[in-house]
C-alpha cells in the first residue's frame, strides 16, 4: 500500500564552548557559519564587562549582535545554573523580546567612559581622603590645631601638605604631623589627577559633540555622560525611548477620577543625574529656562513638577540634537531655545 512522504526533519541543535580570546571568538564565528548559514544575530549578556570582547568582535566582523539582559533564573529551589543555560536562556529572551537592545559603541564612546569612570574613582578617593584629613585634624594635638583654626579648607590641605618632621616633639606629635602630611599630599595628587582627567575628557568630546558643549549648563563631565548612555545613532527606536532610559518620563499613575503621574526611578540614574545637574544649572543662569519654568507653574504645577517638565524637556532637545547633530541648535525646540 502506498506510504505517505515523511516530512523534512527539524535541523537538530548544536552547541559549543570556545574560550574567550581572539582565537576562541573566531572559532564561534566559523561554528556559527557552518550551522547557522545566511542571516543570524547574536544574543549576548553583560556586552560592556566580560561580553565585551566577543561583542566587539562580531561587530569587527559584520555580524548582527544584540544585548539582553541577565537571563531570568527558575524560582525554584536548586534551580539549575550553567554557562549553557545561560546561554539558552538569552537566546529565548532575545526572541521573546518586542524592542531589541543594540549595544552601546566601543572606540571613542568607550574612551570617555574608561575615562569618565577613573576621573569619577579619583573624585571619590580625594573626598575620602578629606574626610579623613578632618579627623585627623580633630583629634591633633593643640599646637597643631592651633595652626590650622581658622583656615579653609583648601588653604588646611595646602598647609598640611608643607608640614615638615619635628624632631623635638614626642611620638604622637611626630606622627600625626606626618599623617597630616600624607593625607593632605594624597589629597592633591587625586585633585591633579581628576583635573587632568576632565581636560582630556573635554578634549574627547569636543571632537565628538561639540554642539553639547555649545548649550548652556553642559560642560565636559554632563556631556560625557550623556554621550556614554546615548551611545550611537539609532540605537533608540525614538525620543520618548531615550527619555524612559534616561528616567525622565512621568509614569502614568491614574485611577477612577484622579489623573496623576508618578515619578520614574528607573532607568540609567547616571544619566538622569547629568540632566538634572544641567536642569539646576539652567534654572539658576538661563532667563529663558526660568521663563519657561514659571509658564508652567502658572499653569498649576508645583516648583518640583516644573522642573521635572524642565528636565523632560532638556531631555528631548538633547536627543534630537544628537540624532540630527548637523541641525543648528535653535532648529531641535522651538518652544525651549537653548534650554538643554
Amino acid at each position: 500500500m502506498p506510504q505517505r512522504p515523511s516530512a523534512p526533519s527539524a535541523p537538530s541543535a548544536a552547541s559549543t564552548d570556545s574560550p574567550a580570546n581572539a582565537r576562541g571568538y573566531q572559532q564561534l564565528l566559523d561554528f556559527a557559519h557552518q550551522h547557522v548559514p545566511g542571516r543570524r544575530s547574536w544574543a549576548l549578556e553583560g556586552t560592556v564587562s566580560y561580553g565585551a570582547g566577543l561583542a566587539a568582535f562580531l561587530d569587527a566582523a559584520g555580524e548582527s549582535v544584540v544585548e539582553v539582559c541577565r537571563p531570568k533564573r527558575p524560582v525554584v529551589r536548586g534551580g539549575r545554573k550553567t554557562d549553557m543555560l545561560d546561554a539558552v536562556r538569552a537566546a529565548r529572551e532575545a526572541l521573546a523580546t518586542e524592542h531589541l537592545i543594540h549595544p552601546r559603541r566601543h572606540g571613542e564612546r568607550e574612551a570617555l567612559r574608561v575615562l569618565l569612570t577613573t576621573r569619577q574613582s579619583a573624585v571619590l578617593a580625594s573626598t575620602a581622603a578629606i574626610n579623613l584629613l578632618k579627623a585627623l585634624i580633630v583629634s591633633a594635638p593643640d599646637e597643631v590645631r592651633v595652626e590650622l583654626r581658622g583656615m579653609k579648607s583648601k588653604d588646611q590641605v595646602a598647609h598640611c601638605a608643607r608640614l615638615r618632621d619635628r624632631p623635638a616633639q614626642n611620638i604622637e606629635h611626630r606622627m600625626t604631623v606626618r599623617a597630616l602630611r600624607s593625607a593632605a599630599q594624597r589629597i592633591e595628587a587625586l585633585r591633579a589627577e581628576a583635573k587632568q582627567l576632565e581636560l582630556e575628557l573635554l578634549a574627547l568630546v569636543r571632537s565628538v559633540a561639540p554642539e553639547l558643549l555649545a548649550l548652556q549648563g553642559i560642560g565636559p563631565i554632563s556631556a560625557a555622560q550623556i554621550l556614554i548612555s546615548w551611545s550611537h545613532v539609532g540605537r533608540f527606536r525614538s525620543e520618548a525611548a531615550f527619555a524612559a532610559f534616561a528616567g525622565v518620563a512621568p509614569i502614568p499613575a491614574s485611577s477612577g477620577l484622579t489623573n496623576r503621574h508618578r515619578i520614574n526611578r528607573s532607568g540609567d540614574r547616571q544619566l538622569n543625574r547629568a540632566l538634572h545637574t544641567i536642569t539646576l544649572i539652567r534654572i539658576r543662569l538661563d532667563p529663558a529656562t526660568r521663563a519657561y519654568v514659571a509658564r508652567r507653574i502658572s499653569e498649576g504645577k508645583t516648583a518640583r513638577d516644573a522642573q521635572r517638565c524642565l528636565k523632560r524637556a532638556i531631555c528631548r532637545h538633547v536627543f534630537k540634537l544628537l540624532e540630527r547633530g548637523d541641525q543648528p541648535a535653535a532648529q531641535v525646540t522651538p518652544d525651549l531655545p537653548q534650554a538643554a
